[in-house]
């Protein structure tokens, strides 16, 4: 392997340097730094209001960041153009709490439309790559069954073939075991941490579960007192 093949393998998925994030112009974390490198899995926590959502917001061009160096995927999000945004969310996978599935239509249909949004055109090869998502995610089963016919956990391994469509290099949940009981949390984690280690995806997990953490134990970041800790990177 050539040296530049090898330092492009070593260049971080995620690289934040002293950012700075405001929320209505009064900052709410700062000296934020974090380096996520190809297939790591790492919880993001802290309190409800400590800047958890905020954080994943920034990482997907959703929200600005005030200071600070920046990049995801390559690209500089703290000076981030309203052109890249498309190219840095076809990088990215997102899953939601609340699933936000397309409910006029099935489940098909709402991972043909994100294909279709980020440039696929011909439809076997989409068909081939819906159907492929699906069994990743044992719901293959699923596919002509409208999201409010499946039960919460389903529709969770719906947003998460969703987030895996495009064979994205990070994917960002945001507290995505939040609506679950505990026996379908604990089968969505394992999903997710299977994932992760089946396809080499860079994954950040917001979470307030405790149990599910210890369950699944890997590295943690919190947010507190108006910063990042990086348990593993400081200790």
């Amino acid at each position: 392997m050539e040296n530049t093949e090898i330092e492009a393998l070593k260049e971080p998925v995620v690289q934040l340097e002293n950012v700075v994030i405001s929320h209505d112009e009064e900052p709410l974390l700062k000296d934020v730094n974090l380096r996520l490198d190809a297939g790591e899995f790492v919880y993001l926590i802290g309190k409800s209001g400590a800047g958890k959502t905020s954080l994943l917001r920034c990482l997907y061009g959703d929200h600005p960041i005030a200071d600070g160096r920046a990049t995801v995927c390559g690209i500089d999000v703290a000076h981030l153009r309203r052109r890249q945004v498309p190219t840095l969310r076809r990088q990215i996978g997102i899953v939601f709490q609340n699933f936000r599935l397309l409910d006029d239509r099935n489940v098909y249909a709402n991972l043909e439309f994100v294909l279709r949004a980020t440039g696929w055109k011909k439809k076997q090869e989409i068909r081939d790559q819906v159907e492929k998502t699906l069994a990743a995610v044992g719901i293959a089963h699923k596919a002509d069954a409208m999201p409010r016919r499946l039960s919460e956990g389903e529709q969770q391994r719906v947003g998460i073939a969703r987030a895996l469509i495009n064979n994205p290099k990070l994917i960002l949940a945001d507290e995505p075991t939040g609506n679950l009981d505990p026996v379908t949390s604990a089968e969505i984690m394992q999903l997710l941490v299977d994932v992760g280690r089946n396809t080499g995806t860079t994954m950040l997990i917001s979470s307030h579960d405790f149990m599910m953490i210890d369950r699944f134990p890997a590295r943690v970041a919190v947010c507190e007192n108006g910063t990042l800790v990086d348990t593993e990177r400081n200790s």
